[in-house]
């Protein structure tokens, strides 16, 4: 399969001289390489459908070009059917550690991609509701025969209590995986790349995946918050917020758990993903139900 894609990209029409793409690692379910042309380098992106994890690639190209047109993503060049090339940012990308020392920096530049973006996407809409998600992974697991399926009755209950804690929020454009590697610091500004579930939702999922992606403390999540809203929390946010940072970890194992029955990438272990990221469920869980209790 890597041959297959080394010749692909090779064959590309926008290079000026012969490329020699170079593995770009870090990812969990695309494939992608740095290609140096002309002076410039770039990034190719391979990646075909996933529906099952929502995943649709034109609808991702768009909003990559639209955040282009923000101000907030690198340039797309090129892009073809499975494959979309991206001028390069040459900088470092966020680990958990960066996350949490820049949490004004996360906070206003999150807060300006909700409120910009909609003026740049175009098309149908798609709405991200990570409860749909969660439930709708429940099917797939169940359909497929997951090694997880025993547990999904007691997951899609939690659910359904974190997504009782939740309160209405105005709907914004949203990124949706804000793992920290998603964000990309060049020493004068911050970009943002990755956009594949990206799209209409509240505001609630990308601060609880912030929070939950960098392991930040309750003290942190309330700095992301009070600087987010330009405000300090009420109460029903920060007990909402602290509810999607665990709908967040659920959702997120669950994302491991369907790429285990539909996913091959060399290297990667998605079941032991989908383990990691229930073990911080359980301590996500566990400190909101010491603080708030359980809805019975």
């Amino acid at each position: 399969m890597m041959a297959d894609d080394l010749a692909r990209i090779r064959a590309l029409p926008i290079w000026s001289a012969p490329a020699e793409p170079q593995p770009l690692h870090g990812g969990l379910s695309n494939q992608s390489y740095t290609v140096e042309d002309a002076g410039q380098k770039y990034v190719v992106r391979l990646g075909r459908d996933y529906v099952f994890h929502h995943v649709i690639r034109e609808r991702e190209l768009m909003t990559a070009r639209a955040a282009h047109a923000g101000g907030f993503a690198p340039e797309v060049v090129h892009a073809e059917p499975g494959l979309t090339v991206s001028r390069f940012i040459a900088g470092k990308p966020f680990s958990e550690a960066d996350m949490r020392a820049k949490i004004p920096d996360v906070a206003a530049i999150v807060r300006r991609f909700h409120d910009e973006m909609p003026r740049h996407v175009s098309g149908p809409g798609f709405i991200f509701w990570p409860f749909h998600v969660i439930r709708d992974y429940a099917l797939t697991l169940s359909a497929g025969g997951s090694a997880f399926a025993g547990e999904l009755p007691g997951w899609l209950a939690l659910a359904e209590e974190l997504e009782a804690a939740q309160v209405a929020l105005p709907i914004v454009f949203g990124h949706h995986d804000f793992l920290p590697g998603n964000i990309i610091d060049d020493g004068d500004r911050l970009w943002m790349i990755d956009f594949e579930y990206a799209g209409f939702g509240t505001a609630m999922f990308d601060l609880a995946g912030i929070a939950s992606n960098a392991e930040f403390s309750a003290d942190e999540s309330d700095a992301l918050l009070g600087h987010y809203f330009d405000r300090r929390p009420s109460p029903s946010i920060r007990r909402a917020h602290a509810a999607m940072q665990s709908a967040s970890l659920l959702r997120e194992a669950m994302w491991g758990m369907v790429s285990a029955l539909h996913l091959d990438n060399p290297g990667i272990d998605y079941a032991a993903y989908a383990r990691m990221n229930l073990e911080r469920l359980a301590a996500a869980l566990d400190a909101y139900r010491t603080r708030y209790g359980k809805e019975t």
